[in-house]
């Protein structure tokens, strides 16, 4: 009985989220109008998501050259670099934020298993795992169900899996109520040699589809993250995936088993899309194509029509091309890991994807024109000053007063939810998973994790405070890419390469899509200055939610997740003091600045201000000085200055071992700016006394402003001979205060 598909029209494909020019493209080359699956396909395919259509022009200019980039962005699932010993390091960040917003627990779980997928496909397996969050305000109930579930999805599906999550940020901010961001970065170590590529090889090889059973979930899943949330799509529940970390962990040993037998040709991640973006881009690699029957793919559900199975995002699923007459190498790892390993179809010389069901072809199109830099849609839309612009220059600090008292002014700012520990949200996660993780009893400013079978560390941060790139697009990008450097800095490592998570409003509006334009000229400069290329990442827009009175984008996020190196474990620098009466110093030059400072938003509820002073060149000056005093084992802390000012450094370095401070400011520079604005390039460092003398020689020979500041004590905090009180009241503060205020 022939397959009855439904009738395509103009009206059809809009709602697919196609438009008028695009459908006339697409009946072009297809040289008559699609049927159905086929038109689902291109909507798919030319989404946002999957095409990039209204990001690639900009994305290109980012730097995408390195001494140690083995792959760069766009080649295969994930960046990739050498970090010596015949090693490589694949690392990647993506998001996943319009499922978790519609299904928090779910959507923050697949996200990490997909994340996952892309490192483990390229031969590489994981061995830390990252994140990035930002959620509304933490007063509404629904902020808390959304953290509860995003944490409980990202923690069940990550400890399951076997990998351990060793870093990441959350911030909270009223853009966020509606649109949360869920950023997840796996890093991944592979031998050379042994990676896989995502071809397809020559015609006649076989192609198999691997791991779990497809299913209805995730259909059109693609499309779903490249539109607005409304307040109806919670109806579009079944494009948020389920996932299986018992089951990705099978896949993951199975993948790796397999690539060793030599009998696979190329492996493609089944993510958004699902089959349909795995065939396509495995193919037009290649100048191949693919004929494929969809009745031989496992499906777990009963009537599942065509346009269903290319469609569907289901979990845990791979596609694999192998080199024929080596078909049985392949089944007998499956099936040793009892996972699904079904041949669907082959590899042709064609060009064209050619899908049948029940041996009936029901779409055939060309694959080349499906793919980013094939022939999909690229625009450059229009984009002008936003208007929120001008108020924010017309900010002048001196209308600002000064604290009365500054210590409640401080307990005031110290119990703000982006400022306090976020152990209720950690502590769910697993961080010593396969003993790499270096931070547990010696925090550094980055994530360290130990290379196994050399003497090597990874130093791995995610970074971004959105609040400045509201204020400045071109600046907050700076500051994103500088401060993910400097933490790699601080903790004894050298940058090595970034790969990043846009995330940002529509881009039709022009005001969102200036933030986007500037915010990635912003971070290209700054990489080219770290010598950081771009590796690749993720474009997220539409996080713009969208009310019967109007919409909201969300603050703009360009989230950096950077990779350094240690050359030995050794080089690792915490960011805590090592004992009473070390000397403290600050390490360039605190400026009469509160601009977008946590302090301005929680004290003086001023929510717009320009972003805190930055200059790339100081920036790379103090980083240059940083390296040269850790190496020389100069200082036994070092800790950047960062949300909240030198007030929370100070204390975040002294709470780990129930030590305390006695300080003195700057009588040059109002207290409150000095003690809780946020200008960069700062790092706080201690030294021993019989050291002190050899840094000060160092430092005299360098450029870089320095200031003593005072001493460690046994566990009071002193400013200015004014006592704040023990350690411990404001450790008490910062541990508890989160996790309270998500209990209620």
């Amino acid at each position: 009985m022939p397959i009855v598909q439904p009738a395509v029209s103009l009206e059809v494909a809009q709602n697919l989220g196609l438009n008028a020019a695009e459908f006339d493209r697409i009946c072009e080359i297809m040289g008559r109008v699609p049927n159905f699956t086929e038109l689902s396909i291109f909507s798919v395919m030319w989404s946002e998501h999957c095409s990039y259509k209204n990001s690639i022009t900009w994305l290109k200019t980012l730097p995408r050259d390195g001494e140690r980039l083995l792959v760069g962005a766009g080649e295969e699932n994930a960046g990739l670099v050498d970090i010596g010993d015949g090693l490589g390091c694949a690392f990647k960040i993506e998001s996943h934020n319009h499922p978790s917003a519609i299904e928090p627990y779910q959507g923050a779980a697949t996200g990490v298993g997909g994340i996952h997928r892309d490192i483990f496909t390229m031969g590489a397996r994981p061995i830390a795992a990252l994140n990035s969050l930002r959620f509304g305000d933490p007063n509404l109930p629904h902020t808390r169900h959304l953290v509860k579930g995003v944490v409980s999805g990202i923690g069940n599906y990550g400890n399951c899996f076997g990998v351990p999550t060793v870093g990441g940020e959350v911030y909270f901010n009223s853009s966020y109520n509606q649109n949360i961001l869920v950023n997840a970065m796996s890093v991944g170590i592979v031998k050379n040699g042994e990676t896989v590529s995502a071809t397809a090889g020559e015609a006649g090889n076989p192609v198999f589809i691997v791991g779990s059973a497809t299913g209805k979930d995730g259909i059109h899943g693609a499309t779903f993250a490249s539109a607005d949330l409304t307040e109806d799509s919670a109806e579009d529940l079944p494009a948020v995936q389920v996932g299986d970390p018992f089951q990705e962990k099978l896949l993951l040993e199975a993948s790796l088993e397999v690539i060793k037998t030599g009998a696979v040709v190329g492996m493609q991640d089944m993510g958004a899309a699902g089959i349909t973006c795995s065939t396509s881009e495995m193919s037009a690699k290649s100048g191949a194509g693919m004929r494929i029957d969809l009745s031989k793919v496992p499906t777990r559900q009963s009537n599942m029509v065509p346009f269903e199975i290319l469609l569907s995002e289901s979990q845990e699923r791979m596609l694999i091309v192998v080199k024929k007459g080596e078909e049985q190498k392949v089944l007998d790892v499956f099936e040793r890991w009892d996972l699904e390993c079904e041949e669907i179809g082959e590899v042709t010389d064609t060009g064209r994807l050619e899908f049948f069901f029940e041996g009936e072809k029901v779409a055939d199109v060309p694959a080349e024109p499906l793919v980013l830099g094939g022939g999909a849609p690229v625009y450059e839309r229009e984009y002008r000053r936003p208007a929120y612009l001008d108020k924010i220059a017309a900010f002048r600090i001196e209308q600002v007063p000064q604290p009365a008292d500054l210590l409640a002014a401080a307990r005031q700012l110290f119990a703000s939810p982006n400022i306090v520990s976020k152990r209720w949200i950690y502590e769910q996660y697993d961080s010593m998973v396969r003993t790499n993780s270096m931070g547990t009893n010696r925090p550094s400013d980055a994530a360290l994790v130990r290379v196994k079978g050399t003497n090597k560390a990874l130093a791995i941060t995610t970074d971004c405070n959105s609040t400045y790139v509201y204020a400045d697009p071109y600046q907050g990008a700076m500051i994103a890419v500088a401060e993910a450097a400097r933490n790699i800095v601080c903790a004894g490592g050298e940058p090595v390469a970034i790969t990043n998570c846009l995330n940002f409003g529509n881009p039709y509006n022009p005001e969102v899509y200036y933030q986007f334009v500037h915010a990635i000229k912003g971070m290209g400069d700054a990489c080219r200055r770290f010598n950081t290329p771009v590796t690749g990442g993720n474009v997220s827009f539409y996080n713009q939610s969208v009310f019967k009175n109007g919409t909201e984008p969300v603050y703009p996020t360009p989230t950096i997740g950077m990779l350094g190196i240690l050359d030995h474990f050794d080089q690792q620098m915490t960011l805590h003091y090592q004992g009473a009466d070390e000397r403290i110093y600050l390490l360039g030059a605190s400026k009469e600045d509160l601009g977008s400072s946590e302090y301005l938003r929680v004290v003086h509820q001023i929510q717009q201000s320009p972003a805190p002073v930055f200059d790339l060149e100081e920036e790379v000056a103090l980083q240059e000085l940083v390296k040269e005093i850790i190496r020389k084992k100069l200082v036994t802390s070092a800790h950047d200055v960062s949300e909240g000012g030198l007030f929370v450094t100070l204390l975040e370095s002294a709470m780990p071992l129930s030590l305390g401070f006695s300080i003195a400011t700057a009588a040059a520079i109002r207290k409150d700016a000095f003690l809780f604005g946020e200008s960069q390039s700062r790092v706080v460092v201690s030294v021993t006394a019989d050291q002190e003398a050899a840094l000060l020689n160092h430092l005299r020979s360098q450029s870089i402003i320095y200031t003593h500041l005072g001493h460690t004590t046994t566990g009071h905090v002193v400013i200015d001979d004014q006592d704040f009180g023990p350690t411990r009241s404001w450790a008490s503060t910062y541990d508890h205060t989160l996790g309270e205020l998500l209990e209620q």
